[in-house]
């Protein structure tokens, strides 16, 4: 599958994923692509928002389709998307906080939310990347959490080991469609890419393993469901936890979070 082709492109709109969903109940191929200079009601996981200063964030939604059996879908896009933000920023290395939070320094560079349609056989595939956003356009609840590939740390944590590159390699920043054309191609390779590949290059960048945790699950998620140590992605993309007590189990949902 080739993302990319058509690609349909607001100024401004709700959501791309709103859009790309409509585009998919009308029947549009796989590989279609939306994006948008800026959001109005940008979703991200668990029903949170997303929000972007117009032009400073890559918002992209793609059609998959069909969509088959794909597992391991959340874990070949968080890889694409990786390799996309280190292919603008040269240098760069990400991590990813399982499932599919792409992170710099333990700070959120970019998310993901796939909205699928199983009995129709496609899927949405939504992703944020955050591109120029300076440190305090962030709202305050999220300049200590987020980063920018190539935002400025004003209003941040001022501590340069949290300071990605203020301007792009011969600067030249990368554009939200330059952006775009980067991520389809990298998503194109990933989507189709070999299970055991997936699981291995995630592993590799596994920002949960050894470190403890603590989840919630349900529609509560301000409780905690439990704790333990990550222990690693199992053959379906679960993430294995030890448990205090002994044992281990696998989550395949919620939410995650580090014990500081």
């Amino acid at each position: 599958m080739r993302f990319g082709a058509p690609h349909r492109h607001y100024r401004r709109t709700d959501s791309t994923n709103y859009r790309a969903r409509e585009l998919g109940d009308d029947g549009a191929p796989g590989g279609t692509v939306v994006t948008a200079e800026e959001q109005t009601a940008g979703r991200g996981r668990q029903g949170r928002t997303w929000t972007a200063p117009a032009g400073k964030a890559l918002l992209y939604s793609g059609v998959l389709r069909p969509l088959g059996d794909r597992p391991l879908l959340p874990l070949a896009v968080a890889l694409a998307v990786c390799e996309t933000a280190e292919e603008l920023a040269p240098g760069l290395a990400c991590q990813i906080k399982w499932p599919n939070d792409v992170w710099v320094d333990e700070r959120k560079l970019a998310g993901i939310l796939i909205e699928t349609k199983v009995q129709d056989d496609w899927a949405v595939i939504g992703v944020g990347l955050n591109l120029s956003i300076a440190s305090n356009e962030f709202p305050p609840d999220l300049r200590d959490t987020a980063v920018s590939l190539f935002g400025s740390t004003a209003g941040g944590r001022g501590d340069p080991r949290r300071s990605l590159p203020a301007v792009a390699p011969a600067g030249v920043s990368p554009t939200p469609l330059t952006a775009a054309i980067a991520l389809s191609r990298h998503l194109s390779r990933w989507i189709e890419a070999e299970p055991q590949t997936v699981l291995a290059t995630y592993r590799e960048r596994d920002a949960l393993s050894g470190r403890e945790i603590s989840w919630s699950a349900g529609p509560d998620l301000s409780e905690v469901a439990g704790s333990g140590v990550a222990a690693g992605i199992d053959d379906r993309g679960g993430l294995v936890v030890r448990l205090p007590g002994g044992g281990s189990t696998v989550l395949f949902a919620g939410e995650v979070h580090l014990r500081l």
